[in-house]
């Protein structure tokens, strides 16, 4: 996909900067969402995510910078942009003691949707889900898995432009994952939707066609993530010791590697070949507890571009 063409830009985010007093959730975060793809932001409790979801979804007022969404001005249009949206919230929005039908049907009439195109939207909706089956149910009977395909159900009716999810496999089990990511590609795939998710699982970032990392507020990587793993080279090597320091001096003297601790694991910088990390093992080997070599990961480019491992205790600023 290219950004050249504005009509292409989904969602266009300049300079966004959003604050609780005097703690900083967003800084100065500048990105572009293109039409039809999937789009994941990633980051772990604090990084800034559940406040730019707030933004987006019209939920939040903006203070600094500026939201397009379709060519839709956030500060002046929030009402013509809500139209374009869809939105599954990481809280259950269902009530419980309806049926499906019910939840859905109140949906619709929220849309001003006439009985005739409610109906139809209702049974596309559902049988693309493989719910047409539980209209009757009530909501409580359903499992977490179910639960969720009728809140994308419902958030469809409409037929937005743009689906926003905050969490979406939160409470779900595996199958329930692979489920719904096959959801979201038919509709990509059909409809051009355009998916941005928020997430802390790695795995699920891995699936997105686009990623961006964000970091106590900071975009700290954007790009799809083969790219972003390929950047990092071959190999991450990872090496235990007791005594951390003296060993990323004797890489730094010996072989001009470049390193650096984190939580009492050193980690290579650079690319190693087969040969030279035999020498290093070799020549370590009574200093070394272990040393493990794997393919980057999503969890390395995050290392890399902070410092911090992806869990780490922080003061969370949503």
């Amino acid at each position: 996909m290219s950004s050249d063409s504005p009509s292409n830009i989904a969602v266009k985010i300049e300079s966004l900067a959003y604050a609780y007093g005097d703690r900083q959730a967003l800084c100065e975060l500048s990105l572009e969402i293109l039409s039809g793809e999937i789009f994941c932001l990633l980051g772990p409790n604090g990084s800034g995510k559940t406040t730019l979801f707030r933004l987006l979804s019209t939920l939040a007022s903006l203070q600094t910078g500026s939201v397009s969404v379709m060519e839709n001005d956030l500060a002046d249009d929030a009402h013509a942009i809500r139209r374009l949206l869809g939105v599954v919230f990481q809280s259950p929005s269902l009530d419980r003691k309806l049926t499906v039908l019910e939840n859905l049907r109140h949906q619709a009439a929220m849309y001003g949707l006439g009985k005739s195109v409610t109906a139809e939207r209702i049974d596309e909706a559902t049988r693309r889900l493989g719910i047409d089956d539980r209209l009757h149910d009530r909501v409580e009977t359903l499992s977490g898995g179910l639960s969720r395909r009728v809140e994308l159900a419902k958030c469809m009716l409409h037929n937005p432009s743009i689906l926003l999810l905050d969490e979406p496999s939160t409470g779900l089990d595996p199958a329930a994952r692979s489920d719904l990511w096959s959801y979201l590609r038919l509709l990509q795939s059909e409809l051009g939707t355009t998916v941005l998710m928020t997430t802390h699982l790695l795995e699920e970032a891995d699936r997105s066609d686009r990623v961006g990392i964000l970091h106590e507020g900071n975009l700290v990587a954007l790009g799809e993530p083969n790219t972003l793993r390929a950047e990092l080279g071959s190999d991450v090597v990872s090496i235990q010791c007791d005594n951390p320091s003296e060993v990323i001096d004797q890489l730094q003297t010996n072989w001009q590697l470049a390193s650096r601790q984190l939580d009492g694991i050193v980690r290579l910088e650079e690319t190693v070949s087969a040969e030279l990390l035999s020498d290093v093992m070799q020549s370590l080997s009574g200093q070394v507890d272990n040393i493990s070599v794997g393919r980057p990961t999503l969890e390395d480019v995050f290392i890399h571009h902070t410092g911090h491992q992806f869990w780490h205790d922080v003061e969370v600023v949503q």
